[in-house]
């Protein structure tokens, strides 16, 4: 036993405040504000606080904190000489009407200490004393069993080199609350969904992350479905893990179908698509692949992702410059450029508008802050928005590093019709108002500005082999593009606190990239290339569950453009765009306020922001109700031009009819049982153009037609 006590004293080296140590607001107090959500942006936190008492969001700023609670409000918020009778504790315990609630009992050591510290004249504390400096959680990985339960502790380690226990004032939040949840408390409660979830712990502006890892119970699966390249190891060793099986090998007609929607945005012909399953070449998926990559609807597609992200505005170009910028993004794909060189040459743009198409980003981002978020969001899968108000609540980034980005792009102007940098601006704190001078994301602050044009040695520092973020938001974007998630999810929230579901993947898909001179062409075949990316959608009964780990390919609705695209092919009557040539698909409109109702009841984005999540493609009941009762697609099912009217009037055998149907809207043969049905139908309706009308009007609006599986 003594031996025992030994090792914990020196296992455990956790000192808490000695009984000397004064208390000390930003160490003791602040974060009990922090704990009890006094601070949060929904209470005392928010812009324009609560009751007239404002607090910084999360205590980022525990100067003004201090002054707000100890100086403002005639001072009745602390009240020495009778501590108890404080406006603070009357309101936390629950003793006066508090729109929050009761937060803080009197009987806890939270109280006691609250109490205490206004006793002793709410001290601000000595500005030489130790400050946290840093986090650890313990144990930093979990194996849990479905619906089990553990516990985390979190350590804060100070500037002085002690360490502290802070479990009791740490903030919890999960990545996957279908997989795991944390309490207030630091206690972690797994649920029946299998996977792995990240459990954040953050005080005192730091935050460090638990991994939760919950198998799926049962005896060990095994499965025999193959791997085709180095992607399906990585998959395989996480679904080891999980105990789940991954699906089989998804059929001929499903892959080409997929590859068509995912890579030119196009059901395929049904002549090609006969030809492909009639096929007998061992090879012809990859060739299928190559075919498609070199079709021009490859970079219309890309075009369309890029410049939402990007923000192709006609509102704020005007026509001339949105399509110049529209087409200088189409043109860079459709040209296969180096994406890094593509990314550089956006970020470093200057000169006329009418030479320099790139330069139109600025046009559009004038804001400097707005710039450095964008191009952060957008090129590295990092949001630093945040960060310039407060540090951001869930990953490193703090005012200054917000700033120091911003300062790269604070010489950036458009003057006239051309974009320039010039001058020498110092960028501030915004908080302290120190000189704050342009460094990336992660690297120490230099002691003035770089020379010349900043951007450059941004746009170095972004493309470097080295950086640790772009080369694996190229490969996770495109990634994305191909299974409707990222390896990191959401693609463009890249932190410690929302890590990658697959990190030795992700690291091996960057070094293709840097290898590939990031070829997004070659990146694209060699994910489609594996057997995750051309999994069946149909789950097993060990993975109906996982929706993180690429164990079965999900099913995913098209963009709005690819639908609708997809709805003119099928029935044969293409949409018409005002003052666009007749052909143009939607996916070509480089304008996205062209008057559609479709595109935006579908979830076309405004383009206001370079955030992923403003194209939502989350299904509605208004879509479906929309879908089961347009007019307009009555119209194109009985359209005497439309592909229904055409193949009554050129075909007389029922049988042949339902096939040219079905491989018109799923790309596939029906089966015996499908035709019987469909022959059944068609043969009891007197008028076989409305019956065939129906037929269409039923396949349009089933799942496996308008969703990509």
């Amino acid at each position: 036993m003594t031996r025992f006590l030994i090792f914990l004293l020196i296992a455990i080296p956790t000192a808490p405040r000695a009984a000397a140590e004064p208390l000390h607001f930003e160490n003791d107090i602040a974060p009990l504000l922090a704990r009890y959500n006094c601070n949060s942006s929904g209470c005392h936190g928010k812009a324009e606080g609560q009751g007239g008492f404002k607090l910084s969001v999360f205590g980022f700023d525990p100067a003004a904190d201090y002054a707000s609670l100890v100086k403002e409000g005639r001072g009745r918020r602390v009240l020495a000489s009778a501590a108890e009778e404080s406006l603070l504790l009357r309101k936390a315990s629950g003793r006066s009407p508090h729109g929050g609630g009761t937060r803080l009992k009197a009987d806890t050591r939270d109280y006691r200490t609250l109490r205490d510290w206004i006793a002793a004249g709410a001290p601000l504390g000595d500005p030489n004393a130790p400050r946290v400096v840093g986090i650890r959680v313990d144990p930093t990985e979990m194996l849990m069993a479905p619906r089990g339960s553990g516990s985390i502790r979190v350590f804060a380690t100070r500037s002085d080199g002690r360490e502290q226990d802070v479990t009791e004032h740490a903030r919890y939040q999960t990545n996957s609350e279908s997989v795991a949840t944390a309490t207030a408390e630091g206690r972690i409660e797994s649920h029946d969904v299998p996977g792995e979830a990240a459990v954040m712990a953050a005080y005192r502006g730091h935050v460090a992350v638990c991994n939760v890892l919950v198998p799926r119970p049962g005896s060990m699966v095994t499965h025999a479905a193959p791997r085709f390249n180095a992607i399906d190891e990585h998959v395989d060793r996480k679904l080891a893990k999980l105990n789940i099986a991954p699906s089989g090998v998804c059929d001929d007609a499903t892959f080409f179908r997929r590859i068509h929607l995912d890579l030119v945005g196009l059901l395929p012909e049904p002549d090609a698509a006969r030809a492909f399953l009639d096929s007998a070449d061992k090879d012809k998926r990859a060739k299928a692949v190559d075919s498609l990559l070199a079709r021009p609807e490859f970079a219309d597609l890309m075009a369309l992702r890029w410049a939402d992200l990007l923000r192709v505005d006609r509102r704020l170009l005007g026509h001339e410059r949105a399509y110049a910028y529209h087409r200088w993004i189409r043109d860079s794909f459709r040209e296969n450029k180096p994406f890094d060189e593509f990314a550089r040459e956006l970020v470093s743009a200057a000169g006329p508008l009418a030479d320099v198409p790139a330069a139109n980003f600025f046009k559009v981002v004038t804001k400097p802050g707005e710039a450095a978020s964008t191009v952060s969001q957008a090129f590295l899968g990092v949001r630093i928005a945040c960060a310039e108000c407060h540090h951001h609540p869930t990953d490193r980034w703090t005012q200054t590093d917000y700033a120091g980005m911003l300062a790269f792009f604070s010489p950036v102007g458009v003057r006239g019709d051309a974009v320039l940098a010039s001058g020498d601006p110092i960028s501030k704190h915004p908080r302290t108002g120190e000189p704050v001078f342009a460094h990336s994301l992660g690297t120490t602050m230099p002691s003035a500005n770089p020379p010349g044009d900043r951007r450059a040695v941004l746009a170095g520092w972004m493309t470097d082999p080295a950086n640790p973020y772009f080369a694996r938001n190229f490969a996770n974007r495109i990634w994305a593009f191909l299974f409707g998630r990222g390896i990191v999810d959401p693609v463009d929230d890249v932190r410690a606190t929302n890590p990658p579901s697959h990190p030795e993947l992700l690291d091996l898909l960057a070094k293709r990239a840097i290898e590939t001179k990031y070829d997004t062409r070659a990146m694209v075949k060699f994910i489609a290339a594996s057997r995750a990316y051309q999994s069946d959608s149909k789950p097993n009964a060990s993975n109906e569950k996982d929706e993180r780990n690429f164990s079965r390919a999900l099913l995913r609705r098209p963009s709005a453009e690819v639908l609708l695209d997809m709805i003119g092919q099928a029935t044969g009557v293409p949409d018409r765009f005002a003052g666009l040539p007749a052909g143009t698909r939607a996916v070509q409109v480089w304008d996205s306020e062209t008057k559609q109702p479709f595109l935006r009841l579908f979830g076309r984005p405004m383009r206001a922001t370079a955030c992923e999540c403003e194209r939502n493609v989350e299904p509605s009941s208004t879509q479906v109700l929309h879908l089961l009762n347009s007019p307009d697609f009555q119209r194109r099912l009985s359209h005497p031009e439309g592909r229904v009217a055409k193949v009554v009037r050129a075909v007389a055998d029922d049988v042949k009819l339902t096939e040219h149907l079905f491989f018109a809207y799923y790309s596939r043969r029906p089966t015996a049982a499908e035709t019987k049905k469909v022959v059944e139908f068609l043969a009891n309706k007197p008028d076989r153009q409305k019956a065939a009308e129906d037929l269409a009007w039923v396949l349009l609006n089933s799942i496996e037609f308008t969703f990509n599986h």
